[in-house]
């Protein structure tokens, strides 16, 4: 996107594109400061529904032959096989307006600045799952979401992503606290905390299905961090994570699970799921995070080939054009 953005001298842009080559290792992708404003909350639009007219049957002509009619057996459909689809443990409804409030994208609201942003960041994303897919089909469709340090809106952006790509046809989208320090996806969307990942990997006996958490919004799921323990680190580097993980993508051919970690230079289990993932999408804030950040955090996760950069708080200049913008010239008869 070209964007104006205000710089300042040294600034983390600037001195990146100087030292550190990310184009040849990360996607950038800018989000908007201004973007903190929550959308306008609409109504969602009912989706169209299909009506499949059967075709006309043929009735036999007054000048055809008499036919000898018999009571034929009746015909019944043969079975069709179930479809793979989440086994949730329980549902839940998302509030729309606890969404507007934590500035969060707002399903059926209208389209705006913020929408198009992740509309274009799940692109790359899914473009990048269509060339694993060759290759590593079940990576394919795994993404963790990571930052260097706390509050560079990894959290924040895992949810709008989760959110968009939910809005992707014949997609289904499982969202995982993997924060487990500091779990924060659940009370972000109003939905009470249970029994999660953490539970599972320490107890064999738990199917992890079962603590899956659907919700309103369609082709959205939760997967709660779980209960708290000092041996979070050492459950996730256990055998059991890319048994679960499986499990979880076998339960939906069509699921994309997408993992919140912890900011990988403040703790450990980043580094750890980003071995059984296939892509991560690095949140950078673009005010806060340097170089020699950047740089580290990338080694960290270094298991993951696939990186994606996700810029954070970009500051436009005022009056400039926004991409995003085009929605709101209904308003002015442009």
């Amino acid at each position: 996107m070209n964007k104006p953005i205000i710089t300042k001298q040294g600034s983390l842009l600037e001195r990146a594109a100087e030292v550190y080559d990310f184009s040849a290792r990360l996607n950038a992708r800018a989000i908007p400061e201004s973007d903190l404003q929550a959308p306008p909350v609409l109504k969602p639009v009912a989706p169209a529904t299909v009506v499949e007219t059967p075709k006309p049957v043929e009735t036999p002509s007054a000048a055809a032959a008499p036919v000898e009619t018999r009571a034929a057996p009746i015909a019944r459909p043969a079975p069709v096989p179930p479809v793979a689809l989440p086994v949730a443990g329980r549902q839940a409804k998302i509030d729309r307006d606890l969404l507007a409030e934590n500035q969060l994208l707002v399903p059926g609201a209208a389209i705006g600045v913020l929408a198009e942003e992740f509309r274009l960041a799940k692109r790359h994303l899914l473009l990048t799952a269509r060339q694993l897919n060759k290759h590593e089909p079940d990576k394919a469709r795994t993404i963790l979401v990571c930052s260097a340090k706390p509050g560079d809106g990894k959290t924040y952006c895992a949810i709008n992503l989760a959110i968009s790509m939910a809005a992707e046809r014949e997609t289904r989208v499982l969202l995982v606290d993997a924060d487990f320090a500091k779990p924060g996806i659940m009370e972000r969307l109003g939905v009470a905390d249970g029994p999660g990942l953490l539970d599972a990997l320490a107890d064999p006996s738990i199917d992890i299905e079962k603590c899956v958490v659907g919700t309103d919004i369609p082709n959205l799921s939760l997967l709660p961090a779980g209960a708290r323990t000092n041996a979070d680190v050492e459950l996730v580097a256990s055998g059991r994570t890319p048994d679960l993980i499986a499990r979880l993508l076998a339960a939906d051919p069509e699921r994309v699970v997408i993992f919140d970690s912890p900011p990988a230079l403040s703790a450990s289990p980043a580094s750890v799921l980003a071995l059984h993932v296939g892509q991560v999408m690095l949140v950078v804030r673009a005010d806060k995070t340097s170089e020699g950040e950047i740089r580290d955090t990338v080694q960290r996760l270094e298991g993951c080939e696939h990186i994606q950069l996700l810029l954070n708080s970009v500051a436009f200049a005022p009056g400039g054009a926004r991409f995003g913008s085009y929605y709101g010239q209904e308003d002015e008869g442009q």
